[in-house]
């Protein structure tokens, strides 16, 4: 009797925060899962002077320990030669990947302060170059190996800063840019068993938004107090992967948190991420046409 094939991702940016927690989850699932970050080992990475804890060894290593297979990368999304060697590899270990998740961002320290963009550092423009550019860089290397696999998803991890002002034009544009890549994406692979989606993602239960909200008091705090696992968007991501009924959502920008309880995910004890639609507003919808 065959064995069925297992399944192979790869995220990106999973050193720490949302990437290492979607991770871990599609590791608990029995996922072979390639992660990828900048530098292996602990160090050199903080916000307002608190260093965050976690690398790239350590989130492999879980990955493991959970009942995967976790796959540590050294790969800097800044370097287009790194990005094609790292699913060189893939190919070369596993032959085909199922999915690929784009999490890989560069994230400013004064990203949330407020201000205008003029006021800030220019150097937070960089998240259209590890964020939006880099995602495509992936997404092209990564799209021959999908098309390998009996169902292949590339997702992007997006918020509903797609939609309404939140921290500024150039975090905005980056995720606006990830879900027109996910609707443009999905046409290109009409037919073949791949399909591309946009994830808005609510608040994320993280050292670094823990830390931030320390810092900017009661309103961040609360707005943290429905905030959701990176766990729990992985187990959403996961089940997305294997639905039947994928390739109809190709090209969508779906809530992540809406979708969640038609999979039966929740949190713990049963704790359901609230969606943020009626307050941030809702995803962009694509006109139809289509110029070739």
């Amino acid at each position: 009797m065959n064995q069925p094939r297992q399944q192979i991702a790869v995220v990106t940016g999973a050193s720490r925060g949302v990437g290492q927690g979607i991770a871990l989850a599609l590791g608990a699932a029995g996922m072979t899962v390639y992660v990828t970050g900048r530098a292996p080992a602990q160090g050199g990475s903080n916000l307002y002077g608190h260093a965050l804890s976690g690398s790239l060894e350590d989130t492999a290593a879980a990955i493991t320990a959970a009942g995967g297979r976790g796959i540590a990368v050294v790969c800097d999304h800044a370097d287009d030669a790194q990005v094609q060697a790292l699913f060189a590899k893939v190919e070369e270990e596993c032959g085909h990947l199922d999915l690929l998740v784009n999490n890989a961002a560069f994230i400013h320290d004064q990203l949330i302060e407020p201000g205008p963009f003029w006021a800030k550092p220019l150097e937070l423009v960089r998240i259209l170059d590890v964020g939006l550019r880099s995602a495509y860089i992936a997404s092209y290397y990564a799209a021959p190996l999908l098309l390998k696999s009996a169902q292949g998803l590339i997702c992007f991890t997006s918020s509903f800063g797609a939609g309404c002002y939140m921290h500024g034009p150039a975090y905005g544009a980056q995720k606006a840019g990830v879900d027109k890549l996910a609707a443009d994406m999905a046409i290109d692979f009409e037919g073949q068993g791949v399909a591309a989606l946009s994830l808005w993602l609510g608040p994320q239960l993280t050292e670094r938004t823990k830390i931030a909200g320390e810092q900017h008091g009661e309103q961040y705090q609360a707005f943290l107090a429905h905030a959701e696992t990176p766990q729990f968007n992985g187990r959403v991501i996961h089940a997305l992967l294997n639905d039947p009924q994928l390739m109809a959502l190709s090209g969508l920008t779906l809530i992540t948190a809406e979708i969640a309880p038609g999979y039966g995910i929740s949190e713990a004890e049963g704790r359901q991420p609230p969606s943020h639609r009626a307050m941030l507003g809702d995803p962009r919808q694509q006109h139809p046409a289509r110029v070739v």
